[in-house]
């Protein structure tokens, strides 16, 4: 199922009548300026301020912080799409069958998928920390915030598209939409799901598990465990899901996402089950600890080295 472009969505079990009309684009210019976009730049503008404000728990200085930003934003982009591309590769083929690569690179038509940013984004974190200036774990327990708080923003363009919603429900929240066909659907708001997902994510995170953090990556694998938890529900109320090429399951084909997930749920308790029961490990481990204390063994030297100087 396809709603039309700027169909006017009504919750018709919650608000009655009243409808939302406000067109995906917010600016006629050029191939036009959507709402999609502003949200996505809404929500990156905010998880890095959110991230800026956190930094210091974790050990992660500020040009360390941008550094990551400045790569994973292009990067992230770019890594969407390129999912969405391979999974969705016959699209992007011309009359003669091969890849047309103005289409490819045409985002402003559509066609981001979030796992895809996720992963180029870990390994614009995994690279720069080979660098050495901060530990891989403890940025990426920062930076799972801050993606929560952009995927939770960033669904938001999803409603103002009249995409990624799920099947037709008769839930009291269902959201109604025309379709392509002229047929009036009543559909579950499934960028509502996850958009209320990640939020409850990211407050778990701020006010529990971060509170009682005690080894590098803790934030990490609780954010994969979350959203994967939370992910493999929604795709499955999807009808626009991504599947894994022709690969089929009992005669049912393979949701890219929900494959995806379940590996990213095994992993992470897998992960959280080591390093809580069988590795168990103290606060004092923490990559913002050991900072702190080698910055301080660092000012002790230079101040004893300049008490020397001065007795000299």
């Amino acid at each position: 199922m396809r709603a039309m472009t700027d169909s006017p969505i009504r919750f018709p079990g919650l608000l009655g009548d009243w409808e939302f009309t406000l067109s995906s684009k917010a600016l006629d210019i050029g191939n036009g300026i959507y709402w999609y976009g502003i949200l996505i730049a809404a929500g990156l503008l905010i998880a890095v301020w959110f991230c800026m404000k956190q930094r210091h728990k974790y050990g992660i200085t500020e040009d360390n912080l941008l550094d990551s930003v400045l790569w994973g934003i292009p990067c992230g982009v770019i890594g969407a799409r390129l999912y969405y591309v391979i999974f969705y590769l016959d699209s992007f083929r011309n009359a003669e069958g091969k890849l047309d690569l103005r289409e490819v690179i045409a985002i402003w038509d559509g066609g981001l998928a979030i796992y895809g940013g996720i992963i180029a984004v870990v390994l614009v974190v995994f690279f720069l920390s080979r660098r050495g200036k901060f530990k891989l774990w403890a940025m990426m327990d920062l930076v799972v915030m801050g993606l929560l708080i952009g995927q939770a923003v960033g669904r938001w363009g999803n409603f103002m598209n009249r995409e990624a919603f799920g099947s037709e429900t008769t839930m009291p929240w269902r959201m109604q939409l025309t379709l392509t066909s002229g047929r009036v659907a009543e559909v579950h708001p499934t960028f509502l799901y996850e958009s209320l997902w990640n939020v409850v994510g990211l407050l778990l995170i701020l006010f529990i598990v971060s509170k009682a953090r005690r080894f590098d990556g803790e934030n990490t694998c609780f954010y994969f465990l979350w959203y994967g938890v939370g992910r493999f529900w929604i795709e499955g109320l999807r009808t626009d899901s991504l599947y894994l090429f022709n690969w089929t399951i009992a005669g049912q084909p393979i949701r890219v996402s929900q494959a995806l997930s379940l590996v990213m749920i095994v992993v992470s308790l897998a992960l959280l089950f080591y390093n809580v029961k069988v590795r168990p490990h103290q606060r004092e481990e923490l990559y913002v600890y050991q900072k702190a204390a080698q910055e301080l063994k660092e000012e002790e030297a230079q101040a004893e080295t300049a008490e020397q100087e001065e007795q000299a």
